[in-house]
């Protein structure tokens, strides 16, 4: 890093220099004009010391500003990714690996491993002009490169999207992509890509020609159906380099085969979508596998199977919508909650609430009620219904404070403010999930009662208020329990603005329905008034992913209580048994059991409240991710766009020697030298009170060692 300095007078004439130097040359005449014991030679001496002194202190006086420049070379980045997913090692170019009878694993990941190899002699060969930074990537971007090879999922877009935030601003010469151009989850990557704008190599691996295989591709079905009601499940079944033979597909239901068919393969890229109609006749959560049929030589037999989960349901759930005057945030809460097949909407004017039995719903919905509507609604806060209630500007405060003791708010003047959402970190009742509470934070403002509010009780505020940038233990969103009953309060209208913007910035209302589907399973989950209730976050989890079970106990009050210990048993299908002591959260109880093999698990939960003892069982499933063995060939040519749209080149495993030579040669790739320009008052320039104190010592030696002080 080289410094420069230099004076910049600013708004100070520089006619002062001279003026200055004028006042110290004065300055010093008149002090030794008059005869001193001093030879010339020390007299000129010291006169040019107090002279240059003098100058220096006038300066001072006068102000001017220090120029410091600073230049700080920063080397090209040259960032390497590698795909540390299965795929890469189960399906190898033609040539580079042979494939064995068990599936090729063994020798595809020695090719894997010769390719990790070369990617990481690459430093070494860029030597100290170039700043390379490795990393690996399946469902999450690793640092360092891996011969692991165990990615369940491969997300090249998120990989991207890390990388552009980690090193934005920086001097990124080259970015090399080592992958097949397979992945499974996330958006296209050729659109994070073009945020690069650098030069982009990639490394085809992988082989373009598919292999001889028979498998499952994609399975659309619906995750709820209704007990008695048909459902369908559409099956894509691909074949390739199979023509001739026959795709036996076999749909077993809880272990019993309730469909086969046999399908001829026509082509040596054959794929055909397959329609299958079953009967919802069991109550539960039903799992179906659906499976392939071997043949021989298949590259691979771990995509020939899949298997799925439709939890049958008994009915649905009915919410009933009650309003006094149309609102566009109507239609949004209908639209979020009906998206959830399990929930039916029932909109209706309270004056129409004479033909409505609310005995026959689940949930009720209060939209902005005013004082006109307290006498209609008395049956409904007389029953033990769960109520939400959705505060605006046309909601009567007094008769809403004395209907329900989840939020109080006191305001002397009926005045709308904007709010913004702030998700609460204690909140515990049920989990949103991490996109949908960052999309949350972004969305505009709800409006939202003017006053000060009763704080629910702890751990009930999912949302806080968040006025401009300050955030305020004001609860938006709230859940609680009164007397038995759940309640939910909103306390915010102009919902309609978070579904716009959602649709905006991301074409869907995922975190909109979410919060609503979320927040209806919550208030419906203890319509059945038991005293204990365990529940896991889902019914189905993925492979890997850590399973939450949650618990709650009630007592004779039917007031949540969490002091005795809750235990909980889970038995897989293959008889082996996991013990848990549930952690108390709040009021409730929690437990992260973490990761469980694949399987079927069953589980029997048990505590003690006094003399009872309660008991609640249920199950869950932990389903195996075949989500890279689903596809053979590699895409290279989605590689060979992201190459050439940023003038970088793809280059076959075999080439990655020539990787060094080409980032040489690129014209495009070289150190950048970054200015920095700061400007000073002289009089914070510590050095310049180092010289004239040196000046003012040096006459003062000096004349004191001619006997002159």
């Amino acid at each position: 890093m080289l410094f420069l300095f230099s004076i910049t007078w600013g708004t100070v004439s520089g006619w002062w220099v001279p003026a200055c130097l004028l006042l110290g040359l004065l300055y010093a005449w008149i002090f030794y004009r008059q005869p001193v014991n001093l030879s010339n030679k020390f007299r000129y001496g010291l006169f040019a010391v107090r002279a240059i002194a003098v100058t220096v202190i006038a300066l001072l006086l006068v102000s001017p500003l220090v120029k410091s420049v600073s230049y700080n070379p920063q080397k090209p980045l040259v960032l390497v990714l590698q795909d540390n997913s299965q795929s890469i090692k189960k399906f190898q170019a033609a040539g580079e690996a042979k494939v064995s009878p068990t599936g090729g694993d063994l020798e595809g990941a020695q090719t894997a491993n010769a390719m990790v190899d070369k990617l990481a002699a690459l430093k070494q060969q860029l030597g100290d002009t170039y700043n390379v930074q490795e990393f690996n990537f399946d469902k999450d971007l690793n640092n360092g490169l891996s011969k692991n090879f165990n990615g369940k999922q491969t997300n090249l877009s998120n990989a991207l999207h890390q990388l552009n935030d980690r090193f934005v601003n920086q001097n990124i010469g080259a970015l090399v992509i080592a992958t097949d151009g397979l992945y499974n989850q996330g958006s296209d990557p050729q659109y994070e890509a073009k945020n690069f704008k650098n030069s982009i190599y990639t490394i085809a691996l992988g082989d373009t020609v598919a292999k001889r295989d028979l498998l499952i591709g994609n399975i659309n079905y619906n995750k709820t159906a209704f007990l008695g009601n048909d459902f369908e499940i559409e099956i894509l079944a691909e074949a390739y380099q199979s023509k001739g033979e026959n795709i036996r597909l076999n749909i077993t239901e809880d272990g019993k085969q309730v469909n086969s068919q046999s399908i001829p393969v026509t082509s040596n890229s054959f794929q055909k979508q397959v329609t299958v109609k079953l009967n919802a006749d069991k109550k539960g959560l039903r799992r179906f596998n659906i499976s392939i049929t071997p043949v021989k030589n298949e590259i691979s037999t771990q995509n020939n199977s899949e298997t799925i989960y439709v939890d049958v349901l008994d009915a649905k759930q009915k919410v009933l919508l009650l309003y006094e005057a149309p609102h566009p945030d109507i239609s949004v809460i209908r639209q979020a909650i009906e998206n959830n097949r399990n929930y039916e909407v029932k909109v209706s004017l309270v004056s129409d609430l004479a033909t409505v039995k609310p005995a026959d719903y689940n949930l009720v919905i209060f939209y902005q009620l005013s004082a006109v509507s307290n006498g209609a609604i008395q049956n409904i806060l007389k029953s033990k219904v769960p109520l939400w209630y959705i505060v605006g500007a046309q909601t009567d405060l007094n008769n809403f404070n004395s209907n329900q003791k989840v939020v109080r708010i006191s305001s002397g003047r009926l005045e709308m403010q904007e709010v913004f959402a702030q998700p609460a970190t204690d909140f515990t009742a049920f989990t949103l999930s991490d996109s949908s509470r960052k999309k949350i934070i972004a969305f505009p403002p709800l409006l939202a009662p003017y006053g000060s509010y009763g704080s629910p009780p702890a751990g009930g505020v999912l949302l806080k208020q968040r006025i401009g940038a300050v955030e305020t233990t004001y609860p938006l969103l709230s859940f609680g329990d009164d007397a038995g009953r759940r309640i939910g309060v909103l306390n915010g209208e102009g919902l309609w603005r978070w579904q716009l913007a959602e649709y905006q910035a991301y074409g869907n209302h995922h975190a909109v329905e979410e919060l609503f589907s979320q927040g209806v399973q919550y208030l419906t989950a203890k319509a059945n008034r038991q005293r204990f209730i365990v529940y896991t976050a889902k019914h189905v989890f993925d492979e890997g992913e850590n399973v939450l079970i949650n618990a709650e106990l009630y007592n004779d009050a039917l007031e949540l209580v969490n002091t005795p210990d809750v235990r909980i048993e889970l038995k897989s299908e293959t008889g082996k048994n996991y013990s848990f002591l549930f952690s108390r959260n709040d009021k409730s109880y929690q437990l992260d059991a973490g990761t469980l093999p694949v399987g079927e698990y069953s589980y029997t939960a048990t505590t003690k409240n006094g003399a009872k003892q309660f008991t609640a069982t249920g199950q869950l499933t932990v389903k195996p991710l075949n989500l890279e063995s689903r596809q053979s060939a590699a895409n290279h040519q989605l590689l060979n766009t992201i190459a050439k749209q940023s003038g970088g080149q793809m280059l076959q495993p075999s080439q990655i020697n020539q990787l060094a030579n080409l980032i040489r040669k690129n014209e495009n790739i070289k150190t950048v030298v970054y200015e920095d320009k700061h400007y000073n008052d002289i009089i914070d320039v510590k050095w310049v009170f180092v010289v004239i104190l040196g000046l003012l010592s040096l006459e003062w030696f000096l004349r004191k060692r001619e006997g002159e002080v």
